[in-house]
Order: structure tokens, then sequence, then C-alpha cells
């Protein structure tokens, strides 16, 4: 930077001297409108002057500094005697004279007074209207007007050396208080706008990167809960489906038209047992009375076989026929016959009583020297080669056939070719007699 030169406040008039700092004893002298930046306010009698307060290096306000060519950020004092005030080290400038001299006569915060911002003090004491300046418009980076070159008021600068303004010479006088006070002024405005549009692309950027985060945790979130979903459910057993809805118990047809396994050779320990249950007789005939016993060990259904007892005859293809007779089923008491459920060889032991073989062909007898109607177990479970898979069918005629017997009816043939076979004909053992072969029938009135 080359050396100022002020002119006098007079037209024409040589510039005082001022003395370099440095200077041993020099004293400085100042035009009436005031020092220029960075200088030291002449002390009042009998004081000390006070040097201006010093700021970190670089530093201007809060903001880094920036110096450029052209001194628009001011001078700082250096050299031995600010090394000397500031012990040592760079010396950090301060805010511009300009900019304290705008204040220091103004009670800003005066209680009653009005808030005022310092743009709009400068402007008051400039005697400018408020709000005129291009940053208090919204205009805040529009031209300003440059300042007048020193010697504009017709000064020559004494000596007639003008080479100081082609280095960046600032204007004297008023003029350069109130270009420095507009300087100041710009320069808050523009590091204002600066901070607003700082912290609105502060804002975006970390909005973004909020966002960003903000989705990446919830992916990562989304991952962890799904890896750990996968990880909980390693090693545990898969939940057992649901057990099936238990069947419904089979109906009398069904369990009537399975065979059941029993050996033809058993022969159990002879004790029987009454079915429980009394079944009321439903016609209004002739009315008979019986029990049904069950041989145990044999691991057959009782009830079934006495449920179908009391179903076979009183069916009116059976010998309740036309309401003739009805049968009622009770467990206790004098019975007119006991119908009984046996293994093949007790049946034998009982059907000997009565002077019948059942050993040869395996079958049923009506025991009629007593009170037992005897049923092979056998053949209750398997049926006979006669009837093939018609079990269910099979069972009526054993139980029509020896009660048949019971009632008094004994054995008859079937004597028309292809027609149905009579209930009391030995079926277990054959259905064709003398070149005639009837058909399978377990009933006595068929028709």
């Amino acid at each position: 930077m080359g050396r100022h030169r002020r002119p006098s406040s007079s037209a024409g008039s040589a510039a005082q001297g001022r003395a370099r700092p440095g200077d041993t004893g020099a004293t400085e002298q100042y035009p009436a409108d005031g020092p220029p930046p960075g200088a030291t306010r002449p002390a009042a009698p009998g004081t000390t002057p006070v040097p201006p307060p010093l700021a970190p290096e670089g530093v201007r306000g809060g903001h880094p500094e920036q110096r450029e060519p052209g001194g628009g950020w001011g001078g700082a004092p250096y050299g031995p005697a600010a090394a000397a005030r500031r012990g040592g080290g760079r010396e950090m400038p301060g805010p511009r004279q300009e900019y304290l001299d705008a204040f220091e006569d103004e009670d800003l915060f005066a209680p009653g007074a009005p808030r005022r911002s310092p743009v709009q003090v400068t402007e008051e004491r400039d005697g400018r209207t408020p709000g005129a300046t291009a940053y208090a418009s919204g205009d805040f980076f529009a031209p300003q007007e440059a300042p007048a070159p020193a010697g504009a008021d017709g000064g020559d600068g004494g000596d007639g050396d003008d080479g100081d303004d082609e280095d960046g010479g600032e204007p004297a006088g008023p003029d350069r208080r109130r270009a420095g006070r507009g300087w100041a002024a710009a320069g808050i405005g523009a590091a204002a706008v600066v901070t607003v549009l700082a912290v609105v692309v502060g804002g975006q950027l970390l909005g973004g990167q909020d966002d960003g985060a903000g989705s990446r945790s919830a992916a990562d979130h989304s991952g962890r809960a799904a890896e750990g979903t996968a990880s909980r459910s390693e090693g545990r057993p898969t939940p057992a489906s649901p057990a099936p809805a238990p069947k419904a118990a089979p109906s009398y047809q069904q369990r009537m038209g399975e065979k059941l396994p029993l050996d033809p050779d058993l022969t159990a320990d002879g004790d029987f047992a009454a079915v429980r249950g009394i079944e009321k007789a439903p016609g209004k005939g002739r009315l008979f009375r019986y029990r049904v016993d069950v041989e145990k060990g044999l691991g057959l259904d009782g009830k079934l076989f006495a449920e179908a007892v009391q179903k076979t005859l009183n069916d009116d293809r059976s010998w309740s026929h036309d309401g003739a007779r009805t049968f009622e089923r009770i467990d206790s008491g004098q019975p007119d016959f006991v119908i009984t459920l046996a293994s093949p060889g007790t049946t034998a032991e009982w059907c000997a009583k009565s002077g019948l073989d059942t050993t040869i062909d395996n079958v049923s007898c009506d025991s009629a020297s007593t009170d037992r109607v005897m049923i092979n177990a056998y053949r209750w479970a398997q049926g006979a080669e006669t009837y093939g898979d018609a079990i269910h069918a099979y069972r009526q005629m054993l139980i029509n056939h020896e009660i048949g017997h019971r009632l008094g009816f004994n054995h008859v043939s079937c004597s028309r070719d292809g027609a149905l076979a009579p209930v009391m004909q030995q079926q277990t053992k054959f259905l064709s007699m003398d070149g005639i072969t009837c058909k399978a029938n377990p009933w006595a009135y068929p028709n």
C-alpha cells in the first residue's frame, strides 16, 4: 500500500504533517473531521490514550478476514511498537474505526429509546433517508457509488504528488467518514445475508442428511429386524399343525358292514356278561323279552351286537311281521330266552348240551334244552363264503335263523332255482342243493 496524503480542510492548503508509526516523539495530527481508520484517537488532557481493542488475527466480527488489495478491510497496526504493545506475536486487527465512531455517542439501548439498528443510526447521522441504502431496500448486492477521489474538492495534494490515489487512496474529510460508514453498513448487511444463506443451505443439507440417515436407519432397522426374525426362528420347532377334527363316530350301518378278526378255534373262559340297558318293544303283537349276554375275552363290541338283535327282530321283514310279535330287551329278571355271543369253543359246549354238533362247520345253534340261543362269534366276525362281503346281511340272517328255531321253526331248503333262500335254510353251509341254487336271504318275510 502507498502512503496516504490527507488534504487540508481548506482548498489548496497543504496536507498537515504526520509522523510515521514507530518514530520517536512523533505526534500525529488529524483534520477536524476525525482520524483516519485504525488511528488512535487523541486522549483528553490529563488522560492516557487507550489503544483500540484487538481481535484475533484474520477475524473481523466473528468471520474470517480476507484482505484484498486496495485496503477494503482496513489496516492493522504492525511493527515494533505494535508488537511491544501486544506482548509479541502477530497482532489481530480490531473493528474499523468508522464503525466504532458511528455508535460512540449513541445510546441505542437507553431506557425508552426506540430500537434502531446500526444502519439506521448511520443513515440518520449522514442525513440520509432511512432505508435508502441498497441493502435496506433488499438489493444487497447493488453497485454502490464510488467514493470521491482525494483532492476532488480542488486541492492538488500540496506537492503535486497524486500517485497515492492510484494506489488506493481514500476520500478525505466528511466524505471519507461517510464512505467508511457506508462500506461498514454494507459489510454488515452482506454478512447477515451470507449467514442466512448459510443457515438455509446448511438446514437443507442437514435435512437431506437426516432424511438419508433416517432412510438408512429404517433400512438397517428393517434388515436387522428381518435378520433377527430369521435368527430367532432358527432352532425353534415348527409349530405343529392343528390336530384334525375328530372323525364322527361310525354309523350303525358302517359298523355292521365291517368284518372283524377272530380266531376260528378260539375258546374263551365261558364267563358271560349281560349288556346293560333296556329297549322297549316297539309293536303290539305277542311280547317276547330277552337278554343279551356276551362272553368275556372276545374283544368284540357287545353293545353293537345287542343293538343289532333289537333292530333285526323288530323289523317288519322279521318275525314281528304284520304285528304278530314284538321283542323287548332287558338286562335283569326272567327273560324268555338269552341270546348269547360266544367263542367257537364255548358255542360248541353249549350246543352239545342239546345234542347238537357245531364243530363240523363252526356254526351256531339254538340250545333248546337251555335258555341260550348260541351265536358263534367267529361267524359273527367273519361271515361265510355264501355271503361274501355282505357281512351285515349275514349277521341279520344268523339272528333270524337261530331265533326262528327258538320260536319253533325247523330247517327248510330252497325248492326253486334262482329264488330267495328261506331264512330257515342252513345258508352258512350252502345255497345250492340237488341242482337248485338260491339267492342269499336274511329275512323271514323278505317281500
